[in-house]
Parts: C-alpha cells; sequence; structure tokens
C-alpha cells in the first residue's frame, strides 16, 4: 500500500497524498495515511462526514475525481479547508473503488506555482493510482485485514532525491559556512536538523539547544503567528517564503525559506528595522501560534454545526487532537440538574453518574456555570485544594473547566482532561478561554436551530398529507425531502385525490422559498387544489381557481403547479401544469419520455391566466412520474440533460417496485439545495 501510494505521487507530480478508508456502514471516511507532509497539518481532516464541505467527501460520496486549482478557487468552492489553510496549492481528490463499492478517498497536493488546470497525463496518473489503490485496499478487505482508523495515521516516507557521498557532503558544509549571513535547515516536521555557526550567532543561542528544537519553541521570541504561518505556507504550497522578526532588545532578522520533499532551508541575514515596531510576543496572545490555526479551524466548522448534537460532535472532532487532550464533557444546567449534552473519552457508567445530578458547589462545572470565571488544574492536588470532596475516578491528572459564554451570560461549562500533568501557561489560557466563547456562542445557536426544527418539522407533517388514500387499479409511491439548509422545510408539496371509485387527481408543486411563509402557503395552495378538483373542476379549472385564490390572497410568492386528473376506465390522464418541470413516463418497454404540456403561468402573478391541457395515454405497466425541480437541479448542471439522466434512471428502474424506483431517484438526485417531492403512479392492467 505504501509503495502504491508513493508511486502515484511521483507519477503524478504531486509532493504529498492523504489516504482515506470508509468502513463497512460508515458515514465518514478515516484519515488512515499520510505521505510528504506532517501528520499535525493533516488532523483537522483526520474523521471526514461523507457530508463535509470538503473535496474528498463530494469526491467519494458524488463518485468522481474533485480538482481545486488553487487557493482563490479553493475560497470559493470550499471555505472551510481555506480559512485553514489559507495558501496557494493545487488539490485532487478521488474516490478508490472496488467491486464492492467504494473503499475510500484519495487527496493529492501540487505546489501553487502549477497550471491550474489538470494535464491529461497527471488525471491519467490519478486514476491509474486511484485504481491500483482501491484493488490494494479491497484485497486487504478480503483477507479480513483492511486498514482501520486509528488515534493518529501513519506516517509514510517519500523519496527526497540523491544521497551525497560522504566527500561532498563535507564540501557543501564548508561551501554553507563561508556563505554570508546564517544558515540552517528543517525537517518535515519544522525541527532544526542543521545549522551554522554563524546561524546559532544571529539567533543568539547555543547550536545545542537548537538542534533538534522547533525554533518558536526554543527562542520565545518566535513565538509569533507570522513564523509558523510561513512554515507552514511554505510546506503545504511548497513555494518560498519570507519574513522579519524582531529578536529582542534591538535586532531584526529576516528569514528566507526554501521547501522541497525533505524539509526547508533557510537563510538568515540581519535586516533593517521596518517602518513600525510590531507588538510584544506576549502581547500577542497565544504562547504557541499552532493553537491560533486551532482556533481558526473549530470557528470555521461551528459556523456550519446545526442541532447541539453537531456542536458536541464538532467540539471533540476538532479540539481533542488539537490540544491533546484525552476526554472532553460539554454540559449546561436544567431545572437545578447537571444535564450533560455529549461527551468523549469517558465511560457511558461515568457519565450516568453525574447526569442529572443535583447541582452542587462541591462540582467545578456548576462554579464556573455560576461564576462564569474559567477553572485550571494541572494536577489532581490543585482540583482537590479548591474541592475537597471532589472524587477522582476519572483516570484523568489535569482539567480545564471553561465557562460557555453566549449573549454575556454563562450557558454551559466544557471540561478538558489530560491524561498526564498540565501546566496551562497564561497564552494557553487565553486560548482556550476563546474556545470556549465560540463553543457557547455555537451551542446557544445550536439550541435554538433545534427548537425552530421540532417547530417546521411538526408543522411540515402537518401540511404534507400523511397518507395516501388507497384507489383500487393504481399503485402509487410518494418521498418528500427537505433542502439541506435552513430550517428543513419549504414550499414542495404532492397529494393523490380519490375523486370516485373510477377517477382520481395527482398534483405536485412548489411553492418559493424555504421557510415557514412558504410552508404556510404550500398549505393554502394544496387545500385549494383539493377543494377544486372534489368539486368536479377539469385540470385547467382546478389551476385557474388555485390562481385566482393566490392573486386575491397577495402572498409576494409565486408557486409552480401540475394537476392530473386520472381516469381509470380508460386509462387516461388529463393534465395542466403552472410554469412547473414536466412530468415523465416510463412505458412498459422501459423507453421513457417527457410529456411537454403546454405551459402556463406560475400561480399568483396573473389573476386571468389560462392552462391548456394535455391528454395521455397510461399503458398498463407505465409509471408516470411527477417531481420537483430539486430533483433535477443542481448548480452548473443543464437541466435537458438532468432531466435525461433522470430518464435514464427510469429505464433502468423495476416498475413493478414503485418504492424501490422511488428511493432509486431520490439516491441520485443533487446535494439537496432545494426541497425534493416525488410521485409515482403505476395504473394496474
Amino acid at each position: 500500500m505504501d509503495a502504491a501510494l508513493a508511486a502515484v505521487v511521483r507519477e503524478s507530480g504531486a509532493f504529498c497524498a492523504l489516504l482515506y478508508v470508509l468502513p463497512p456502514g460508515d458515514d465518514a471516511l478515516w484519515l488512515v495515511t499520510v505521505a510528504g507532509l506532517p501528520q499535525e497539518f493533516a488532523l483537522p481532516w483526520r474523521r471526514v462526514a461523507l457530508t463535509d464541505p470538503i473535496p474528498v467527501a463530494d469526491a467519494v460520496r458524488e463518485r468522481h475525481l474533485v480538482w481545486v486549482g488553487g487557493q482563490e478557487e479553493m475560497a470559493r468552492r470550499y471555505p472551510r479547508p481555506a480559512l485553514v489553510l489559507p495558501y496557494d496549492f493545487a488539490l485532487a481528490a478521488a474516490p478508490l473503488t472496488a467491486p464492492s463499492g467504494v473503499l475510500g478517498g484519495l487527496v493529492l497536493l501540487w505546489s501553487g506555482d502549477r497550471p491550474a488546470r489538470l494535464g491529461r497525463d497527471e488525471r491519467e496518473a490519478v486514476e491509474s493510482g486511484c485504481h491500483r489503490l482501491g484493488d490494494l485496499l479491497q484485497q486487504s478487505t478480503d483477507r479480513g485485514d483492511p486498514p482501520r482508523p486509528r488515534g493518529r495515521p501513519r506516517a509514510v516516507s517519500l523519496p527526497t532525491g540523491r544521497t551525497a557521498p560522504p566527500d561532498e557532503a563535507a564540501a557543501a558544509t564548508a561551501f554553507v559556512d563561508r556563505l554570508p549571513g546564517g544558515s540552517c535547515a528543517l525537517d518535515m516536521h519544522g525541527r532544526i536538523t542543521f545549522l551554522t555557526p554563524a546561524a546559532a550567532d544571529l539567533l543568539g543561542a547555543g547550536r545545542d539547544d537548537l538542534l533538534g528544537a522547533l525554533p518558536w519553541e526554543a527562542l520565545p521570541w518566535m513565538d509569533v503567528p507570522e513564523v509558523e504561518d510561513r512554515y507552514r505556507a511554505a510546506m503545504v504550497s511548497r513555494r518560498p517564503q519570507d519574513f522579519t522578526v524582531l529578536r529582542p532588545p534591538g535586532t531584526w532578522l529576516a528569514f528566507a525559506l526554501y521547501p522541497d520533499a525533505s524539509g526547508i532551508s533557510v537563510r538568515i541575514t540581519a535586516a533593517a528595522p521596518p517602518g513600525h515596531a510590531p507588538a510584544s510576543p506576549s502581547a500577542a496572545g497565544p504562547s504557541r501560534a499552532t493553537m491560533l490555526y486551532h482556533l481558526m479551524q473549530l470557528a470555521a466548522t461551528l459556523t456550519e454545526a446545526a442541532g447541539v448534537q453537531d456542536v458536541v460532535d464538532q467540539t471533540a472532532d476538532r479540539l481533542l487532537p488539537a490540544l491533546g487532550a484525552q476526554g472532553l464533557i460539554l454540559m449546561t444546567t436544567e431545572d437545578g440538574r447537571l444535564q450533560i449534552l455529549g461527551h468523549r473519552g469517558y465511560s457511558a457508567e461515568l457519565i450516568d453518574r453525574f447526569d442529572t445530578a443535583r447541582l452542587s458547589s462541591d462540582i467545578p462545572a456548576v462554579k464556573v456555570q455560576t461564576t462564569g470565571v474559567p477553572g485550571f488544574y494541572p494536577t489532581f492536588a490543585d482540583l482537590r485544594r479548591e474541592f475537597p470532596a471532589v472524587p477522582h475516578d476519572d483516570g484523568m491528572a489535569a482539567w480545564a473547566v471553561l465557562p460557555l459564554i453566549a449573549s454575556g451570560r454563562p450557558r454551559g461549562s466544557l471540561l478538558l482532561s489530560y491524561g498526564r500533568p498540565h501546566p496551562f501557561p497564561p497564552g494557553e489560557r487565553a486560548v482556550l478561554t476563546s474556545i470556549a466563547g465560540l463553543v457557547g456562542q455555537a451551542l446557544d445557536r445550536a439550541r435554538l436551530y433545534d427548537a425552530k426544527h421540532n417547530l417546521a418539522h411538526r408543522l411540515q407533517s402537518a401540511l404534507l398529507p400523511r397518507t395516501l388514500p388507497t384507489v383500487n387499479g393504481m399503485k402509487v409511491a410518494a418521498r418528500y425531502l427537505p433542502a439541506a439548509r435552513g430550517l428543513g422545510i419549504g414550499g414542495d408539496f404532492y397529494d393523490l385525490i380519490r375523486l370516485d371509485d373510477h377517477s382520481a387527481g395527482a398534483t405536485i408543486g412548489d411553492v418559493q422559498g424555504h421557510n415557514v411563509d412558504a410552508a404556510a402557503l404550500m398549505g393554502q395552495v394544496r387545500t385549494a387544489v383539493h377543494a377544486h378538483a372534489t368539486a368536479g373542476s377539469s385540470p385547467d379549472q382546478v389551476l385557474a381557481g388555485t390562481n385566482r385564490l393566490l392573486n386575491d390572497l397577495e402572498p409576494g410568492l409565486f408557486t409552480s403547479c401540475v394537476y392530473v386528473h386520472l381516469d381509470l376506465a380508460t386509462r387516461r390522464g388529463c393534465m395542466a401544469t403552472a410554469g412547473h418541470p414536466p412530468p415523465l413516463l416510463r412505458r412498459p418497454d422501459g423507453h421513457t419520455e417527457l410529456l411537454r404540456v403546454p405551459p402556463g403561468l406560475l400561480l399568483g402573478i396573473e389573476p386571468d391566466s389560462t392552462y391548456p391541457t394535455l391528454d395521455v395515454f397510461l399503458p398498463p405497466g407505465g409509471v408516470l412520474v411527477l417531481y420537483t425541480d430539486g430533483l433535477v437541479e443542481a448548480p452548473g448542471v443543464d437541466i435537458d440533460d438532468a432531466t435525461a439522466a433522470l430518464a435514464g434512471l427510469l429505464e433502468r428502474a423495476d416498475p413493478t417496485d414503485l418504492d424501490a424506483m422511488a428511493d432509486l431517484l431520490i439516491r441520485h438526485a443533487p446535494s439537496p439545495g432545494d426541497d425534493i417531492a416525488l410521485l409515482l403512479i403505476s395504473l394496474d392492467g
């Protein structure tokens, strides 16, 4: 597997590869191998849900290669990873498939100075490499030993070029020592592996103290965001970077970074002071610039969190690997009792002992929620000193208990725990408190979202038909899928109306909008269609009457609709449409045609609109398909091509099983940015 991964990197010209696996039955990809980058760079994406707005999730879910040609395109299409890695690089993500299905995904990175388009040879190298990796994953799965998610992904070293002979290495060292200024080398993880005496003098530290250390850890004055930012930029973009930093009290140094597959070469020279002096490192906040990246990552993620459970999962997934913590508990209070919203790293039995416990001043979480003041306990002795009665039964050695503040008030608390004593320096305390503020605001929004979502779900359920009537001689299947955004409520509707023993009416429509107003108007439209149909109106009269009602109501929203009168005795369907996508008819031989009903205006525009009709014969074994535009519309896809693709799915589906046919159509619909309603009708022979 490692050799195949290295081969696809080499053959495609990429410099980094991330290998993901999709465990059977799981809804998330897990990163198992990293090649060409430090593991820490990829940890924010160790687990990627298939619904996440991330290239590899799109590639696996939609089963095609995703290409992002540069920083601007990344920011436009995938703002979450662009916020965390705001550097110029190109990316390809592709699914790893086998006869048994999709087994994982592959991500490749290229330097930012390459062409914006993926070349034909590069694409062929990626596709053939994915084919080899998919076969290897299938073989390991068949052996019962597939790659499994671990706490951290495996790191694979890639070939870094030629090895210099000993005499050449000595000559190279002498050559570097003679150059003006200083030189040093960093490995893939940012640690200093080589240092000239002149570089040590410029940095003001002993050579033995610097070798093997991270510069921003060994030299406090380098612990500023710009230093690690330029290191990350060099590693991710594979392009030279430079910056200037002040070595106290008054020495300015210029650094130039030159990256390749083995690490980074650094040139250090004295520099003239810039026009203005920056704030001191201690005033900049955190003691580690890395923490700022995790803060941005969490902020970007929480802005998209929907619901309390989503906040819990996102917080745990991002914070624990970022902070090196082993446990997390998210808590609030309700009715005088502690309520645990979610946890990670603790057993269910231990959590059950504290969940719904009565509030007591002896519990750190309660004090934090009451006062809004965070608590940091580097050891259990520190915790016992403030809370003598607290038991030590969680197996942890250090704790941070942070208030979740929203709208100026504590709304809960966040407990982070560590397996070893942890000092919590001032900069880290500031960052942890900021992180808790983000979580508190997200939690407040999530609880409001959950309340609105529950209300929306109840309203939607009340407005859509609970069950469809049974009509002798007719088989029906219906589906409704809310939009992925907003409250999960919208204006799409469907209905089947039993008119008498030998006829029925079928309708489907779409009210403009995705909010409570659209849902309320949808209920009025559906009621109006039902009333006109049961009064014996023809399809054109049904739509004309409903249109007059909407113009009288003046809702400010427009509605598309199709109404079909079905005569079971003659197997005829008479239909009219108000600006709605045309129905499809699948014939018994599989041939599917678009029923081009003469179009009428959308409902609610012109009170005197007329709606021409179309008569169609519905053969035994045929299926009439009514749908809303969410089933076929997607950004950048021609509507005619999408409708033709839908017809192709119908041709391959089993007409005797309408439920399976409906599930197939919904499963292949675009990721729902719009509601989807679907109604399938078949007249028995």
